[in-house]
C-alpha cells in the first residue's frame, strides 16, 4: 500500500496552507476594524458626514446632560439655558437679535 504521504507527495501540510492563509486574511481584516475603518463611522456604525458637530458637543446639549443627571437644580437650568439661547440658539443663527 503506498500512499502519497510515503511516495514523496505534499504529504498532511497540504491541508495546513490554506488554514494559515485564512488566518492572515483574519488578521488582516480584523487590524483595519480596529484602527483605520473605526475612524470612518460614528459610534452606531453610521457613517460621519465630514464637518458635523456631534450634538453631544452643543453646550445646551451639555446643559441638558447636566440637568437630567442631577447636577444642577430647574431653576440654574433655565437661567443659564437663557444665556446660551443668546448666543448658541435660533436668535443668534437667524441673524435676529
Amino acid at each position: 500500500m503506498n500512499t502519497l504521504a510515503h511516495s514523496g507527495g505534499p504529504g498532511p501540510w497540504v491541508l495546513l496552507f490554506p488554514l494559515v492563509w485564512a488566518a492572515v486574511v483574519i488578521g488582516i481584516v480584523t487590524l483595519l476594524r480596529r484602527t483605520v475603518w473605526r475612524g470612518l463611522r460614528g459610534p452606531w456604525g453610521a457613517a460621519r458626514t465630514p464637518g458635523a458637530v456631534p450634538a453631544e458637543s452643543s453646550p445646551i446639549a451639555l446643559l441638558g446632560r447636566r440637568f437630567a443627571a442631577g447636577e444642577i437644580d430647574e431653576e440654574e437650568y433655565w437661567r443659564r439655558l437663557s444665556v446660551l439661547d443668546e448666543q448658541f440658539g435660533r436668535a443668534a443663527g437667524s441673524g435676529k437679535a
